[in-house]
């Protein structure tokens, strides 16, 4: 769709958008805040919330800090009892870290597009600040790598925690049904804050078009699916075990907006995210070109970095590093003990990949995103284990992975092939990708070692599987 036909849709569609979103009155905005917020909109779906925004980093921080202003408030709020909860430290402490540590490193465009979701924020009645929402932007590497390195030198015990982040694969050539990509991806975070189920449409002033999966007032992806209008595909699962970070370099966020929105080619894209790279937020990065049927795997460490292509294979990935040099030095996991979460998975996509080579669609996609077989009891049981991780049904009585019923797991599914890539579109499911529900009150009252939870710990129904694209 044309930028002006979504512009005359947005404009019609804008009082409703007034009306249901946040309680500030249209006579309250200048006219430039006026004109920018008549080319955005969001709606519901299925347990998403799909945001469309336009125009310059300004334009379209507003256009999102207003429109999703309640959600990030609530977010923040989660967030920040998550925080001070685990770490024994107020949030305020960290903000004024990030402040220091983070904000000076963010580029021009990124931090005129925070300033944006400040400005939209404070528009629709809902203060905060720049450093607060780079800290909150910043969150993934500043506190789960940054952190772990500054409690240590606070000389307080650090247990690093078994971080099982995401199932995913991407494949094509012969082991496609069409010979094209196709790429699927679930992500796997604790509950409390399973909240990145933002389906964010951008068309920037300047660069590519992206559509990807985020949470409300994040200006990257964070659980790091993406689409971009130069027919570049992409998702990620994090490397485990991992703490290396460099303050001095440039935030993981800041790196990968640039790289999604600026990037024409695979070689661009890992290019701009090795340039500067700090290591937080080391993932295995699964990439590919729908024009060329390319894929890639980009292994991000600090120290060391690993780079494989292929038009004819697979790559999956399970919190396990492949590159011998990255796991050895860079991590403690072990790729062959499964008991863990991360080894059992890395066999279960052999075998599924096995099985399935030549047969591969979205149809399969979605299945393999689903899929609750057991490597190490040899069964079907839906827990730490299957690639549909459901931790808060896992009892760990055999080890190497989370604490017992850790209400943790999947929360979403999402698939793309080349055919839906082109159009710029793909599917997704909000909650467990096997469609389990969850109750959050069943839970707690099963569970009440995690009575701390209650008011921050929500439901997830049962959801279909359903489509976004971008320009709706």
């Amino acid at each position: 769709m044309r930028i002006s036909s979504l512009v005359s849709l947005a404009a019609v569609a804008f009082p409703l958008v007034l009306s249901c979103a946040a309680p500030a009155r249209a006579a309250e905005f200048s006219q430039e805040q006026k004109a920018w917020l008549a080319k955005a909109h969001r709606f519901e779906r299925k347990g998403w919330t799909y945001l469309h925004i336009e125009g310059d980093g300004a334009s379209r921080g507003f256009q999102h800090g207003y429109l999703l202003s309640h959600e990030i408030a609530e977010q923040l709020r989660v967030h920040r009892r998550v925080w001070e909860y685990n770490s024994g430290m107020t949030w305020p402490w960290l903000v004024s870290r990030a402040a220091e540590l983070m904000t000076p490193k963010v580029d021009a465009e990124n931090l005129a597009e925070i300033d944006g979701i400040v400005a939209g924020m404070k528009a629709a009645g809902i203060p905060t600040t720049r450093d607060e929402i780079v800290a909150y932007n910043a969150q993934l590497e500043f506190e789960g790598y940054w952190w772990p390195k500054e409690k240590k030198r606070l000389e307080d015990d650090h247990a690093n925690a078994i971080k099982e982040r995401c199932s995913a694969f991407i494949a094509t050539g012969s082991w496609t049904a069409d010979h094209r990509i196709v790429m699927g991806h679930n992500t796997m975070f604790d509950y409390t804050e399973a909240v990145a189920n933002v389906v964010l449409d951008i068309v920037p002033a300047k660069g590519r078009r992206i559509l990807m999966q985020t949470q409300p007032g994040f200006i990257h992806s964070g659980t790091d699916f993406f689409v971009t209008s130069a027919g570049l595909v992409g998702c990620e699962t994090t490397i485990g075990n991992f703490s290396s970070f460099d303050t001095n370099g440039i935030p993981e966020f800041v790196r990968f907006r640039r790289a999604t929105q600026d990037a024409g080619s695979l070689a661009e894209w890992t290019t701009i995210m090795r340039i500067g790279n700090n290591g937080g937020y080391a993932n295995a990065w699964l990439l590919g070109d729908v024009n060329t049927g390319e894929i890639a795997r980009l292994e991000l460490g600090l120290k060391f970095v690993a780079y494989q292509s292929t038009k004819d294979g697979y790559f999956a990935g399970s919190n396990v590093a492949e590159d011998t040099a990255l796991l050895r030095l860079e991590t403690e996991r072990s790729p062959t003990d499964i008991r863990q979460s991360s080894a059992a998975r890395r066999v279960r996509w052999k075998q599924l990949m096995s099985e399935n080579k030549g047969r591969i669609t979205a149809k399969s996609a979605e299945r393999f995103l689903a899929d609750d077989y057991d490597v190490y009891l040899g069964k079907r049981n839906p827990g730490a284990r299957t690639l549909c991780g459901h931790f808060e049904l896992d009892p760990s009585q055999f080890g190497g992975h989370a604490e017992p019923f850790s209400p943790a797991g999947t929360f979403d599914g999402k698939v793309v092939d080349s055919a839906m890539a082109k159009q710029m579109r793909f599917v997704g499911r909000w909650g467990s990708a096997d469609g389990m529900p969850f109750s959050a009150s069943k839970f707690l009252k099963a569970h009440p070692q995690y009575d701390w939870q209650e008011g921050i710990l929500k439901d997830r129904p049962s959801q279909p599987w359903v489509e976004f694209r971008a320009g709706e």
